[in-house]
């Protein structure tokens, strides 16, 4: 338990490196280069990335690694925060996804780190692609990497690949307790869900039916993962 809680902190302590590149906004064309994390954004002098929008927060979000994962936190901020068109308190954030603050639009990671991403998600052959991790790459390598990438496929494709809900990964390095706490939520979400699926008719056709009982089971689940989420963005002090 200790040697694997002392691999935890380890890499814990290792920073990773954050690019933020502006795509719209009063700061529009601008690029933070390799931010160490952890790391803050807002319009106050002292984040490390400041920018000039009167409807972000003064500190509106923190940025941290966890376990080579980026972790994206609301800090309450007054007009909330969106990460693919989607309101968020607490994410994993991606090269190439897209974060929204008050007017501003930022997308994830540098060119050939969106394009490595891209290339990994269409199951591409990825012994040309690890030399993009592993060697600095100009800014003239770096335009061309993406370039071609984007020659792959349809505009529209690229957005699927990027943005598309896949299944998440389930976390790790969980204590025992935490462990059995994770299982006892997924499986309270297993049984009601079943319950659901096994009380759906079916009609002619393609056509299913859902009594209106259940339909407000099925809106009353929604509405308590809902909930769950944001305790977790905004826990309790």
């Amino acid at each position: 338990m200790w040697l694997a809680q002392a691999n935890r902190q380890f890499r814990q302590s290792v920073m990773a490196l954050v690019t933020l590149r502006v795509l719209d906004g009063a700061d529009r064309g601008r690029t933070f280069d390799d931010i160490p994390t952890p790391l803050t954004l807002g319009r106050e002098e002292g984040n490390p990335v400041q920018l000039d929008d009167e409807r972000i927060s003064r500190f509106h979000l923190k940025i941290q690694d966890d376990e080579g994962k980026l972790v994206l936190a609301d800090l309450e901020s007054t007009n909330g925060t969106k990460v693919n068109g989607e309101s968020v308190h607490l994410c994993l954030i991606r090269p190439g996804d897209v974060i929204a603050v008050g007017r501003t639009v930022i997308v994830v990671g540098s060119r050939e780190e969106i394009a490595l991403r891209l290339a990994k998600l269409r199951g591409a052959d990825m012994s040309g692609a690890v030399q993009l991790e592993s060697e600095e790459l100009s800014e003239q390598q770096s335009a061309m990497a993406l370039d071609l990438e984007l020659a792959t496929d349809q505009e529209h494709e690229l957005h699927a690949l990027l943005h598309v809900v896949t299944p998440p990964e389930l976390p790790s390095s969980l204590y025992p307790g935490q462990a059995a706490e994770l299982a006892e939520l997924l499986n309270y979400f297993h049984l009601r869900l079943r319950g659901l699926i096994q009380t759906v008719k079916k009609e002619k056709g393609e056509r299913i039916t859902l009594e209106q009982r259940q339909w407000q089971n099925l809106l009353d689940l929604q509405a308590r993962l809902g909930g769950y989420l944001r305790q977790i963005g905004e826990p309790q002090e």
